[in-house]
């Protein structure tokens, strides 16, 4: 029940947040997401590192992508403005504090990887809210990511025998993995029939196929990040949730994919 009831109130809060909250409201909780997930990937990879104060300027600096997707709407908006926008921020920072970091290229390639997984990718979720069926989308996506990790979880504990990746998550499983799959294809076409968009039923099971698998490579991703740190989770604000980044690393790795298959499928 820990698990339980913060997980609905999650799920309810964001499915409201799609449906009856505007653009705007939309791209400033994704801020909040990004600076707060940021804020955990700073800990865990700069942990005796750097400063508190420094972790706490890196973590916007991380998010500068998904703030600058406030123009979005915009015509002239290019999703690359973001990532040079945190990447320049960056090399600014390390210039200003070279003389006191014993490794600044190090500092470089963790912050490089912070604004490419935290800002560039949480900020498609913008870019998709700003498409003209774009919270359709984000339900469907959100509906693919939560039935992935909830029936790979179910059928992995239950039923799993063969690891998929024991040096990096030695609780998952092959047989996990394909019922992550088969959930996420479930959640996908029970929820495209409830919120609509330009594609049928085919289109929607191969997208669903396509981004369970991706939304599993985010989890790994962050899994990586965790065991490089010595982290059993990316931070405890979500009580048995984890962090925020333990919820969103499957969500944000898949929203590109479902961003650039729009744009250029003609959905």
């Amino acid at each position: 029940m820990k698990r339980t009831i913060p997980g609905i109130l999650l799920a309810v809060g964001w499915l409201l947040l799609l449906v009856k909250g505007s653009f705007l409201l939309f791209w400033a909780v994704v801020v909040l997401i990004g600076i707060i997930g940021a804020r955990e990937y700073c800990r865990m990879s700069f942990a005796h590192i750097l400063y508190e104060s420094d972790r706490m300027l890196l973590s916007v600096i991380l998010a500068l992508p998904i703030l600058a997707a406030v123009f979005a709407q915009h015509p002239a908006f290019s999703g690359s403005f973001g990532i040079v926008l945190g990447f320049c921020a960056l090399i600014a920072y390390i210039l200003y504090n070279f003389s006191r970091f014993d490794s600044p290229l190090s500092i470089l390639n963790r912050g490089a990887l912070g604004i490419l997984f935290i800002g560039f990718l949480g900020s498609h979720l913008v870019l998709i809210r700003a498409l003209p069926d774009g919270a359709n989308w984000l339900v469907i996506l959100s509906a693919v990511t939560a039935g992935s990790d909830t029936l790979a979880y179910y059928v992995g504990s239950r039923w799993g025998r063969r690891k998929l990746c024991p040096h990096i998550s030695p609780n998952k499983t092959v047989e996990g993995a394909l019922g992550g799959i088969g959930g996420g294809m479930l959640a996908a076409v029970l929820f495209s029939l409830l919120f609509t968009v330009p594609a049928g039923l085919p289109a929607i099971l191969l997208l669903a196929l396509v981004l369970s698998i991706v939304g599993m490579l985010g989890d790994l991703l962050e899994s990586v990040i965790k065991r490089g740190s010595g982290s059993k989770d990316s931070g405890s604000l979500l009580g048995g949730h984890g962090g925020i980044l333990d919820r969103v690393d499957s969500l944000i790795l898949a929203a590109p994919i479902l961003f650039y298959i729009i744009c250029y499928s003609g959905f």
